[in-house]
């Protein structure tokens, strides 16, 4: 089964007064780069993270990120005892100076001294934590199992393009095979031109070394190796794409094989029809590459 290396899921979540968003991205990468943003403070949750991710996935540039709000009226408040009593004693001796000055000043309110930087302090404690830390741990398995099911549905649509591909392939390997055989009165007629250019060129004919030499123009117009391993290329192609392991990494390699062989092909041919169906190959398979490149 294709699984496609583009998805995208995104999750809201709640755990008392604790809000979340997550949101998670992927596209195509040759090996698995996981990136994470988190909010600091959540110890153990990014490793949690990162083994749910390598145990559903082993492709992709994969970014995910999590967004928390706190709802601070739901939460008491804390006072710092050593810094309220800091800001108080610096408010006397303010007034007092003041005073000795001659300078009136205005009361403070206890709005004002709250306001203080430092002397109220909120939120949870740091090892209450551990249990906000499971629920997201818990929450991110819904997600990802949100991302993989995209990955799937992408890959389905994926699958379809790149069998019609494979399909298309082996179709123009039958029409280069039946170019081949049409042309072959040609290639005799060439071959004989090319016997005669050798015996007016060596005069007493050696009968060995013209052998050798027919054989390598025959050899240099033989494309019946090429067409039989880009079979052999489609059928494999086949298997892949049917097989349920990720198998995008081997595809790729198939894929320039397939344009190694109709690269070849192309030099070989030497008949209009023939370079023909080997330039439509060489368009197919390159369409093939591209999809390819975005298979887990």
């Amino acid at each position: 089964m294709i699984r496609s290396m583009t998805a995208y899921a995104s999750r809201t979540g709640s755990e008392g007064d604790v809000s979340w968003v997550w949101d998670m991205r992927g596209v195509n990468a040759r090996g698995l780069d996981v990136r994470l943003r988190l909010p600091d403070g959540l110890d153990g949750l990014e490793a949690e993270l990162r083994k749910a991710l390598k145990a559903a996935l082993t492709r992709g540039n994969i970014n995910a990120s999590l967004r928390m709000q706190r709802d601070e009226g739901a939460q008491p408040l804390a006072l710092d005892e050593a810094q309220l009593d800091r800001v108080l004693a610096a408010l006397d001796h303010v007034q007092e100076r003041a005073f000795a000055m001659g300078v009136t000043l205005g009361q403070p309110t206890a709005a004002d001294v709250l306001a203080t930087r430092g002397v109220v302090q909120s939120g949870v404690a740091e090892a209450d934590n551990s249990a906000l830390v499971k629920a997201l741990v818990a929450d991110f398995t819904p997600l990802l199992a949100e991302f993989v099911a995209m990955r799937d549905s992408e890959g389905k649509a994926l699958e379809a393009v790149l069998t019609g591909q494979v399909t298309q392939i082996g179709t123009l390997v039958d029409a280069a095979e039946q170019a081949a055989e049409a042309r072959r009165p040609q290639a005799e007629a060439s071959l004989k031109e090319a016997l005669a250019k050798v015996l007016a060129e060596v005069g007493d004919a050696d009968e060995q070394r013209i052998a050798q030499e027919l054989a390598i123009i025959a050899a240099k117009q033989d494309v019946t190796e090429e067409i039989d391993r880009l079979r052999a290329h489609v059928a494999a192609a086949q298997e892949m794409i049917a097989a349920k392991a990720p198998t995008g990494r081997k595809l790729d390699f198939l894929a320039q094989e397939f344009n190694r062989e109709a690269n070849t092909l192309c030099s070989k041919s030497q008949n209009a029809d023939l370079t023909k169906i080997g330039l439509e190959l060489k368009a197919v398979i390159d369409q093939m590459r591209e999809q390819v490149q975005n298979v887990e």
